[in-house]
């Protein structure tokens, strides 16, 4: 399976075909559609097939144990056959939002230098909760400041990849406390923002920082005597 989203996150549409359709799920030859994973929602996405109709993806998952991207289908869809051509058509409007949280979150994480002991995202907003070195205090509207300025220097976001033994020798590079990448794995992806942030990390990002628009921080928590929580959304 050819995962396009790792390739071009901004691809919207993508012409496959079924391998697999049961009662757990449908996979395709490829697909445009992030799983849920590392805090990110899974894709949502329209399937139209030769004669016109269509079915809904409302919801895409990884199967752990194949590593199959499987995409969820309304109960009553009528199962298909392998070869079945199709074509996916992303929300592309969710996704989009998706990518400008996650990349902000990115963000956050250079604002706040702490450990991440946590996080999620929605189309609105997200959190990353930090594990504080004791005396640290936050203010939210400093944080707020900072998070804009960063973004309205619309810094480059690319990818780059690394081995799982070059990350071990760069630990520093490894934000999340909760969850450590596969560093088994020949291959490591990581988010480049330019000069100010490398991290690894599978999720989608926009290509700029200024395609974040304008954050609002709107709360921070105390989730224990060192963990802290800060939510942002986004203002638009």
């Amino acid at each position: 399976m050819s995962e396009q989203f790792n390739l071009d996150a901004y691809q919207r549409t993508l012409d496959t075909h079924v391998l697999q359709h049961d009662e757990h799920g449908l996979v395709l030859a490829d697909t445009l559609c992030y799983p849920l994973g590392g805090g990110q929602p899974g894709d949502r996405a329209t399937l139209t097939l030769a004669d016109g109709s269509s079915l809904t993806i409302h919801d895409t998952r990884r199967d752990k144990e194949s590593r199959r991207i499987v995409h969820q289908l309304d109960a009553n869809a009528p199962l298909l056959a392998p070869g079945t051509p199709l074509t996916l058509t992303l929300d592309w409007e969710r996704r989009y939002r998706h990518m400008r949280v996650h990349t902000c979150l990115h963000l956050l994480s250079v604002v706040i230098k702490a450990g991440v002991t946590g996080g999620n995202l929605t189309a609105d907003g997200g959190r990353l909760d930090f594990d504080l070195p004791e005396g640290m205090q936050l203010e939210p509207q400093a944080i707020e400041q900072a998070l804009n300025e960063l973004i309205a220097r619309d810094l480059p976001v690319g990818v780059k990849m690394t081995s799982g033994a070059a990350l071990q020798a760069q630990p520093e590079l490894i934000k999340t406390m909760s969850v450590t990448p596969p560093l088994h794995l020949p291959e490591i992806r990581l988010i480049e923002i330019d000069e100010v942030d490398l991290q690894p990390c599978g999720g989608t990002h926009v290509a700029r920082t200024g395609e974040i628009g304008r954050v609002l921080v709107k709360k921070i928590e105390s989730k224990g005597a060192r963990n802290k929580r800060v939510v942002i959304a986004l203002a638009d």
